[in-house]
């Protein structure tokens, strides 16, 4: 048999397989955790922005961490509430490192723990403690409805707070109680670079998000009060109702968002793992759109196309004139494709930023020219 030299061999147009969020751009609004989300999206082929709504404040700002743990080990409570597990490990990583370990965990062993959650019952037990009791939930509501539940009212109780404060309930929770003492291992204060927050809110609005994700009440408080300052609250919520997917972690993460207007999936169980699975597959099966166009198959997902299985990056404008023209019946008018554009009244424009479409995609009449009308998709099913 003889060989068949590089030259004269077709060309292999096989790609690599595509990732389950090739083309979709997602961003991620955490600090704490925010490589692990990062990386798991990655992973999946998703591109991320990355624009920490706020960061937890460093080690060297626990002197008012340090002042409650005295107070709590001087006023010895009957009942003591945790919240979180990450707050009870850094709690006790604190109070180690200020010579308070020893006294800290005689107090803990002394009272009664109730737990929010079982990340909360995990960090109790990894400290050789005991919980009295678990809230049903992970909502700090719950917890307090434990208080009741279990004949707790009436004693002296101490309560792990965890850089949300739901006033409410702590309200609830001193009305229950003879007194109530407070403690914050981790504090949230602004990220060491804003700008980025807002830009990702502009990209949202701009629709050149798909996704954007957030796991913690604080964060999610955080960047509606930036989409507010600078004037696009009205339009961020628009776009989370509408273009863009917002997913939280849990119910008590999605409050704010909720309360501004906005829609927002969290999954049934407030872990990250569960979160990043929600982002794949709402992305994957209710974000992607696919097309058979004359003899070319098309796969709109995000922020890129497939053309018969070639992965193409398209940039904006392009994108966004390819989807106007993939959700048109028929024919696209002029008029509706200057609009994607950010000169919507220039017609040149339009007949350049088509041309430009047509190149990247590289499928002779994919797109067609219907004169004096517009443009259409050759052939549709």
């Amino acid at each position: 048999m003889g060989l068949v030299s590089a030259a004269s061999r077709p060309a292999d147009r096989r790609q690599s397989p595509i990732e389950l969020l090739t083309g979709f751009r997602v961003g991620v609004t955490s600090d704490r955790r925010s490589q692990d989300l990062i990386s798991a999206l990655e992973r999946r082929g998703a591109e991320v922005l990355h624009a920490p709504a706020l960061k937890i404040a460093p080690h060297d700002q626990d002197t008012i961490l340090v002042a409650e743990t005295r107070a709590l080990i001087e006023a010895r409570p009957e009942v003591v509430l945790i919240t979180t597990g990450y707050g009870m490990r850094r709690w006790l990583e604190v109070a180690d490192t200020v010579g308070l370990g020893a006294r800290l965990t005689e107090v803990l062993e002394d009272a009664l723990i109730l737990a929010r959650g079982p990340k909360s019952v995990g960090a109790i037990r990894a400290a050789g403690l005991e919980e009295e009791a678990a809230s049903a939930s992970d909502t700090t509501a719950s917890l307090i409805d434990a208080v009741h539940q279990a004949g707790l009212t009436g004693r002296r109780v101490a309560i792990q707070l965890h850089g949300y404060t739901d006033e409410i309930q702590l309200a609830r929770l001193r009305d229950l109680s003879a007194r109530v003492w407070t403690v914050t291992p981790y504090r949230w204060v602004p990220p060491a670079a804003p700008d980025r927050l807002t830009r990702l809110i502009e990209a949202t609005c701009a629709r050149h998000l798909d996704a954007v994700t957030f796991t913690s009440a604080p964060g999610a408080e955080a960047t509606v009060a930036v989409a507010r300052e600078i004037g696009l609250l009205d339009e961020f919520v628009a776009a989370l109702e509408t273009d863009v997917l917002a997913v939280a972690v849990g119910p008590v993460t999605a409050g704010p968002l909720r309360d501004a207007g906005a829609t927002v999936l969290a999954p049934d169980r407030h872990r990250l793992g569960a979160l990043i699975r929600l982002v794949s597959e709402e992305l994957a099966e209710h974000r992607v759109r696919r097309l058979r166009c004359g003899a070319a198959e098309l796969e709109l997902r995000g922020g890129a196309v497939l053309v018969d299985g070639r992965l193409i990056t398209l940039s904006p404008n392009a994108f966004a004139l390819l989807r106007t023209l993939a959700g048109t019946e028929g024919v696209a008018r002029r008029a509706d494709l200057q609009r994607c554009l950010p000169d919507g009244t220039d017609e040149h424009a339009l007949d350049v930023a088509i041309s430009r479409l047509r190149r990247s995609l590289g499928v002779p009449g994919l797109v067609k020219t219907v004169v004096k009308r517009g443009y259409r998709l050759g052939a549709v099913r």
